[in-house]
Parts: structure tokens; sequence; C-alpha cells
């Protein structure tokens, strides 16, 4: 018995190492060749807080704005250019469905907040914690996602956190926060999104050189 479940359990580790090992080279394997895609599904908007904005209609925030963000970034790829941003040889395919679903379902309530301390909450535990529960409607291979932590008024920044999963096994193989400054822009989604172009510019020029070196690529 003894004997057996040694073997077992032997087993077991040879199969949790061949499962990192495939997740680590997936990774590396996009880091390493420009021509491997992977889908980007969007900003989730879900933990978002809003802070230090008096006016800030929540409801419109939750119907309208989040998702008009979302769209606006794949609509104007000269813009919001993902293809560069993410080094990739040809266009970044994209889904922004199961991110839409779930922004729309945010709790209005929680959205706005008063506490500058907001602005730093999250950490690396609750984006993964983030990412169990979502539903990613089967797809499988290598998902990017944005996480949006906070958009503050007084910093003048968005914190978002940049997400490389795994959707079959819902595991963050990479995650990592960008604070995007604001320029000009009028009216929430126009503000708003001149720090999303800010996050892509800096993947662009410096964080997608760090990941690599991280994935070993």
């Amino acid at each position: 018995m003894k004997k057996q479940s040694t073997i077992r359990w032997a087993a077991l580790s040879l199969i949790l190492l061949f499962s990192l090992t495939v997740h680590a080279q997936s990774l590396k394997d996009y880091f390493s060749n420009e021509g491997t895609n992977a889908l980007y599904l969007g900003i989730d908007f879900t933990l978002n807080k809003v802070i230090d904005d008096a006016n800030a209609n929540v409801a419109d925030i939750r119907d309208r704005q989040y998702n008009g963000l979302n769209d606006l970034v794949v609509n104007e790829p000269k813009k919001y250019d993902l293809k560069e941003a993410f080094h990739r040889s040809s266009d970044v395919d994209h889904d922004l469905g199961i991110m839409n679903d779930r922004n729309v379902k945010s709790n209005a309530d929680a959205i706005k907040s008063t506490s500058t301390s907001d602005f730093h909450r999250l950490k690396d535990a609750d984006i993964q914690s983030l990412v169990n529960g979502i539903d990613f409607k089967g797809k499988k291979g290598l998902g990017i996602l944005m996480v949006s932590e906070a958009m503050g008024k007084g910093e003048k920044a968005i914190a978002m956190w940049v997400a490389f999963v795994d959707m079959s096994t819902k595991k963050v193989l990479l995650t990592d926060r960008i604070e995007g400054k604001i320029g000009m822009g009028f009216g929430f989604r126009n503000y708003w999104a001149t720090g999303i172009k800010n996050v892509l510019d800096q993947i662009k020029k410096s964080k997608y050189k760090e990941w690599k070196a991280k994935a070993g690529a």
C-alpha cells in the first residue's frame, strides 16, 4: 500500500510539473514569436473605483461609459494600437463580449469613492480571484485582459492591471499594474481614454520588454 501511495504521489507530481511547464511554454512562446497571437478580451471594470468625482453619474458609467471605452479601443486601432503595443506582426484578435457582459452587471453603488487609498488597493491575488470568476465560454489558449482598478481625479491617472491568462485553466500567467496619466479629453469616455492610451504606450515602449524578460523569451 505504501509503495502504491508513493507511486501515485509521484505521478501526480509529474502531472503538476507538466502542467506548469505547458503554462510557462505558452507564455514564452508568445513573447518569443511576434506571429503568435493571443485573444484580447478588453477591460474589466467590475472592480473599478471613480475617485473624487462628485458629479459622476454611476448608472451611466456602468450602463454606457465602461463598454464605450472598450469599444473605443478596438474601433480606433490607429490611436489605440494593440498590434504595436504588444509587438505583434499581425492584427490582434479581440472579443469584448465577456468583459462587456460583466461590466454592465457591476454594482453601480460601489463605483464612486472619496478615498484616495482606493487607487492602490488591489494585489496580484485580487486579479487571480477576479479571473477565477470569469466564464470564458469555452475559449482556450492565451487571453489578454485589462482590469481597471481606479480612475483618480486627484491623481489625474487611471490605474490598470494587464493580465495574461490561460483561458482553459483560468490561471494568470503574468500580471502587472500600470498607471496611465490623463491628458485632454471632453466627457467621461474621452477623458479617461487618454489614460488607456498612455497605458498602451507604456506597454509598447518599456513594459513589453520587461514582460518578455520575465517569460524567459
